[in-house]
């Protein structure tokens, strides 16, 4: 196995990993922003007030790409498993 192969499996891992949190990532990211100026128009200075929706914007966002999340990640060990005896020999 030379270290370009290496290399290049590494980096398929690390760009399946940020497609894989993405959708979640961001879920959060737009609730959080939402609570915020929420918080800020109001002046409700209360740090657990975002858990909550952010909490339920992750399940929902899980709900909907989690089949899509699965099948990435299937897809991705079964090419890498797929190709060890390429790579052994």
């Amino acid at each position: 196995m030379t270290p370009e192969t290496v290399m290049t499996i590494g980096q398929q891992a690390v760009e399946l990993t940020l497609l894989v949190a993405a959708p979640m990532l961001l879920t959060a990211l737009v609730i959080g922003l939402a609570v915020s100026v929420f918080q800020a128009a109001t002046q409700i200075n209360e740090m657990t007030l975002s858990f909550i929706p952010k909490l339920f914007g992750i399940f929902i966002a899980l709900l909907f790409a989690g089949h899509w999340m699965v099948g990435l990640l299937l897809d991705y060990m079964t090419r890498l498993y797929g190709s060890i005896p390429f790579l052994v020999g």
